[in-house]
């Protein structure tokens, strides 16, 4: 598949890295030399700080705006979305330029090629890949959510945090229990501040906790009780729903070689965010390896350098701009109303209800992922 054009510039994954890849090249290449395309699963993206409340909530009526087609975020009609899903990408080491290979089969050419396909969750974040399938799914967890009368929560990070906070939003009477690994919610990326203000926000409204504490297997539909790793029984848990975290996305980047990757899947990148061996490969967004938290913010700092360095790639100059890392910050629901930020500048410190109510708990940001997206 080629527009007018002979070469053709690839974005693969269109969530939060992959449309804001898209759409800032889509203003800079030369549509007379350059066909821009991106390549999702879907039509539409899906805005993620919204899936939890979408499976939770269907007063919230999230599926009618939270899905935002892909065919507004390209300047001057510069660009086009392509729906597939690439399975692999055909590339030799040190020579630009290759093939990504979808799964009907179809086989596209590309001058440069942009990876951002983000993470794969689990439980209710795990939106399915084929439209079809999206609401059917969602209505399904829907449907779980309000028939269950005890909840347990695996896993005490951000997803799990906020699916509580979701929870207790509409049931405010259901049992739900998170049970986490750690001795402290989240992780040690964050002050106590954050991580005890969280559990103590929760646990005003109810929720209950077992930290230090594992549950390996989910239970199979229709069987009430689940067991820990160290033999602690919770009875008459009804759902028990996965909250851990997402991994990367990247099972497609393994045909370009086992030097790819690193052990857990995350792709090995310059601090051009070029990939190590593929000058032409280019990765952005969670999927890339390197020591942060994987959040759509640190987006704010990948993006400006991999469009910089696609286009001095394409015009032959040397590659001068360089990823030295993000700040660290987070803001994590707890419903609608209320919540807490951490921003990791000046030692780091934390806001509570007000601010995150303000940056996401309102509205989850879907406002602003839909104007970024040109709706």
């Amino acid at each position: 598949m080629t527009g007018k054009a002979e070469q053709n510039v690839i974005v693969v994954g269109g969530g939060f890295g992959g449309s804001q890849v898209a759409k800032a090249l889509s203003k800079k290449l030369d549509a007379k030399r350059y066909n821009l395309i991106l390549i999702n699963s879907r039509s539409y993206a899906i805005s993620l700080p919204a899936v939890l409340r979408l499976v939770v909530d269907p007063q919230s009526k999230l599926e009618e705006t939270s899905f935002v087609k892909l065919d507004k975020l390209y300047a001057n009609g510069n660009g086009e979305t392509k729906v597939g899903v690439v399975s692999s990408i055909e590339a030799k080491p040190g020579v630009p330029g290759g093939t990504v290979v979808l799964a009907s089969g179809e086989r596209i050419s590309f001058a440069v090629l942009v990876l951002a396909t983000g993470s794969k969750w689990t439980g209710p974040s795990a939106i399915p890949e084929n439209e079809a399938d999206v609401l059917p799914f969602v209505n399904a967890w829907r449907k779980k959510f309000s028939q269950a009368k005890h909840v347990v929560i695996i896993g005490g990070g951000a997803v799990g945090i906020e699916l509580a906070g979701e929870l207790k939003d509409l049931y405010p009477t259901k049992r739900v229990t998170i049970v986490h690994g750690g001795r402290q919610l989240i992780n040690d990326t964050y002050n106590n501040s954050l991580r005890n203000g969280m559990e103590t926000r929760l646990r005003a409204r109810g929720v209950e906790f077992m930290l230090n504490e594992y549950i390996d297997d989910i239970p199979e539909a229709g069987v009430v009780g689940v067991t820990t790793r160290s033999g602690k029984r919770i009875g008459d848990a009804d759902l028990v729903v996965s909250a851990r975290g997402g991994r990367a996305n990247s099972d497609y980047v393994a045909s370009l070689g086992e030097n790819t990757m690193n052990g857990h899947g995350y792709v090995k990148v310059q601090p051009t965010l070029q990939l190590l061996n593929h000058p032409s490969i280019f990765a952005v967004g969670d999927i890339m390896e390197w020591p942060e938290q994987k959040q759509a913010a640190k987006l704010g700092w990948h993006v400006p350098i991999v469009v910089a360095n696609i286009i001095g790639f394409l015009n032959g100059t040397t590659l001068t701009k360089k990823y030295t890392g993000a700040p660290e910050m987070i803001v994590i629901t707890n419903g609608r109303k209320g919540g807490m930020g951490y921003f990791g500048f000046f030692g780091g410190f934390t806001l509570g209800d007000w601010l995150a109510w303000l940056v996401k708990s309102r509205d989850l940001m879907v406002p602003y992922f839909r104007k970024d997206l040109g709706y």
